[in-house]
């Protein structure tokens, strides 16, 4: 995948963070949403997720693969250098 595919996923995550914390703030009233990786996953879906990746995506399959990426990331040792949805976007354009 080219260095402007996962600008963009980047880019789409970050948009996604952000509508996310809308959500959070007015939907939920400030109550975290344990089941965020279901909710990013729509909206990234329903904001051009698969076009980015060359190829359909399901919410479930995206929610898993967050879900997962999420939890690997919490028991490392080590946190990346770079924002959650530069990282993220780099593995999803490896794995996905």
């Amino acid at each position: 995948m080219t260095s402007d595919r996962i600008e963009a996923l980047e880019a789409l995550l970050a948009r996604t963070e952000t509508a996310h914390g809308v959500y959070e703030t007015t939907e939920l009233n400030g109550v975290y949403d344990e089941a965020w990786p279901t909710w990013y996953a729509g909206y990234a879906i329903e904001h051009g997720i698969g076009a980015l990746l060359a190829r359909p995506v399901t919410v479930e399959e995206l929610a898993r693969f967050l879900a997962i990426s999420w939890d690997e990331a919490q028991r490392s040792d080590s946190r990346p250098p770079e924002s959650w949805s530069a990282s993220m976007a780099r593995r999803m354009a490896a794995e996905l």
